[in-house]
């Protein structure tokens, strides 16, 4: 199993893992897959910012995350959204947990302090694998969705990326500026 940046090229292999949650799930608020082009596009537009990763085995993607603006405001610049994704055959093998350890460590190195995870309720599994990292629930937003004829609660958590700073942060580093940093390369490696 390797763990490395997602590409453009893997844009078919995150389609195959994020079409059907589209489709058939209220877990994603999009009501329609975007297709295979998009989705190249939007993990351009997330690296110029943001980590995305993906795990690959036998050259097939078989889980990803990604991390996202939180909110568009200046102060708010310290703060992540995360998400992760697993295919339907590759689910209960650590790859969301492992991928996502990684991600925050290289999103700590950029400076950035808080992540952010909207769930839709329920779903225990997505729930618990962000408390075991850490996640602590913040609040519900209730019935904020409506997708596949029903009203849908979102419940955000959140954890710490790097310890608070007195004084003014550091500016966070754009990840198309920290991404060729050796840095990156061994928190890849690392399986811990």
């Amino acid at each position: 199993m390797d763990f490395r940046i997602a590409t453009a090229a893997d844009a078919p292999g995150i389609h195959e893992i994020y079409a059907p949650v589209v489709r058939t799930s209220p877990a994603s608020f999009e009501t329609a897959p975007p297709d295979v082009t998009e989705i190249a596009r939007r993990v351009e537009n997330v690296l110029a910012r943001y980590p995305w990763l993906v795990a690959v085995e036998g050259g097939r993607v078989l889980a990803y995350v990604y991390g996202t603006e939180h909110r568009a405001r200046a102060a708010y610049r310290w703060s992540v959204e995360v998400s992760a994704y697993v295919h339907a055959d590759a689910r209960r093998r650590g790859l969301a947990t492992g991928l996502y350890r990684v991600l925050f460590r290289l999103l700590a190195r950029q400076r950035y302090a808080r992540a952010f995870a909207g769930i839709t309720l329920p779903n225990d599994a997505s729930v618990a694998l962000h408390e075991s990292l850490g996640f602590r629930k913040v609040g519900v937003y209730s019935r904020i969705g409506h997708k596949l004829g029903a009203w849908h609660d979102v419940g955000w958590w959140e954890r710490d990326l790097a310890p608070p700073t007195a004084g003014d942060p550091e500016e966070p580093i754009p990840f198309a500026a920290f991404r060729t940093d050796p840095d990156v390369a061994r928190e890849l490696a690392r399986r811990d």
